[in-house]
């Protein structure tokens, strides 16, 4: 980010939250500071949920019951990851990239050149990396998602912001009518059917669990046999029932909420507090209720897939309100100046350090690096969580000190303009 290999300064990363930046592929100095922060925060965040599908099996995601200790200090760190994270960062994540398609587009047309063919070229490489993601290395994708969802949400760019928030919580609520009718009409639906939702989602019989534990402990070739079937089944079920809806709804979302300048950190302070007062006095409690009713109903497949994820699938927007403005008033104040820039570089990174999360978080817990899938409490994956934090505070700011890209983000400009673009920082 600097031209020198120290921490990068106001040069790059600016004190300015609201530094705007010219048109055309976007260089290290066009950019929004406030934006790249909060994109910085939203995916060290994402992480702390992802780890747990990185290193148990997959129902202990959506039912933490199933599998692992969840008791003490164990609990804890599954109730603040609850309660904070999960589905939020993802939520802001996906509102940012709404946020980036305008930014995108408004710098191409400044140049008087067609959006059009760049963006869809944009999402179709996009597209592609999440297919290699998803197939090669982890299920969990989301990248192919945002593709989809960024090829539609292009064509609502010249909205108004009103439009644009209303519309995209319609569309994220589809997800919730899919839900609730799947619960109505569950008691109806094949035994059989219903046995293999609950096996594979939810609640898998000792026998499951010890097959995945044995798959994912194994060589790549044996994981990717059931890698390749989880993958289909995200990129399909998975985005019809929940994914694609919420992806692209919150994209409209954040698309409204960029053009009324929510993101460049401009509106008053205390529009920022009552953010946070909205996450947490109203966000948190709902939450919280939908998890004690959880437990209350001992994490029923029909009532707690269906019905009672639908609290957190609506109040992690209220707690998405709290993150948003607590950093955009940290932006504003300019207050903790290190802190920010190296979050601006980790969110100026974001491509390339979500694969990185990948790539080491697989390597740890699949069989072809250390095989310790299943092993680790989830005390000790928030302990890897908060190392993997530390690697990439530390080496994004140094690696855009002597370029002006993330790796996979080169890679991806160069291929969306057809042509190499410049890489290494030169002296200003």
């Amino acid at each position: 980010m600097t031209t020198s290999s120290a921490l990068p300064t106001a040069a790059s990363v600016p004190d300015d939250p609201t530094a705007v930046v010219n048109a055309g592929p976007v260089t290290s100095k066009e950019r929004i500071a406030s934006i790249d922060v909060m994109r910085g925060v939203a995916l060290l965040g994402i992480l702390a949920m992802n780890i747990q599908d990185f290193s148990m099996i997959g129902a202990a995601y959506l039912n933490p019951t199933t599998y692992g200790d969840l008791h003490g200090w164990n609990y804890d760190v599954w109730y603040l990851s609850f309660m904070f994270a999960d589905l939020k960062f993802m939520s802001i994540f996906s509102m940012l990239f709404g946020a980036g398609i305008l930014l995108m587009t408004s710098r191409v047309e400044a140049k008087g050149r067609r959006s059009g063919p760049i963006h869809y070229r944009r999402m179709g490489w996009l597209a592609l990396f999440g297919c290699l993601h998803g197939y090669l290395l982890w299920p969990g994708d989301i990248l192919f998602t945002y593709a989809l969802g960024g090829a539609v949400a292009f064509l609502a760019r010249q909205w108004k912001p009103r439009r644009l928030i209303v519309t995209g919580l319609l569309f994220t609520a589809v997800s919730t009518v899919l839900f609730v009718g799947s619960y109505a009409s569950f008691p109806y639906w094949p035994k059989k059917t219903a046995q293999e939702i609950r096996e594979q989602l939810w609640a898998p019989s000792q026998a499951a669990v010890q097959k995945e534990l044995a798959t994912y402990r194994a060589g790549w070739l044996t994981e990717e046999e059931d890698r390749v079937v989880q993958n289909i089944g995200m990129q399909l079920q998975g985005n019809v029932m929940l994914a694609f809806w919420r992806a692209y709804g919150l994209m409209l979302v954040g698309m409204g909420l960029f053009k009324l300048e929510v993101f460049s950190a401009k509106l008053p302070a205390r529009m920022y507090y009552g953010f946070m007062a909205l996450g947490l006095l109203a966000g948190l409690p709902i939450i919280a209720f939908g998890m004690h009713q959880e437990f209350a109903h001992h994490w029923d497949l029909r009532q707690c897939f269906f019905l009672d994820f639908q609290y957190n699938y609506w109040a992690s927007l209220l707690v998405c309100l709290f993150w948003i403005g607590l950093v955009m008033l940290i932006c504003q104040k300019g207050w903790l100046p290190g802190v920010r820039r190296r979050l601006a570089a980790v969110g100026r990174m974001a491509f390339s350090n979500y694969i990185l999360d990948t790539v080491l978080c697989t390597f740890l817990f699949y069989g072809w690096g250390l095989g310790l899938f299943g092993k680790i409490s989830r005390v000790g994956q928030f302990e890897i969580v908060l190392a993997i934090w530390a690697l990439q505070l530390i080496i994004s700011p140094l690696w855009l000190a002597r370029f002006q890209f993330g790796p996979l983000e080169w890679v991806w400009r160069s291929l969306t303009y057809w042509k190499p673009q410049p890489m290494r920082r030169t002296a200003s």
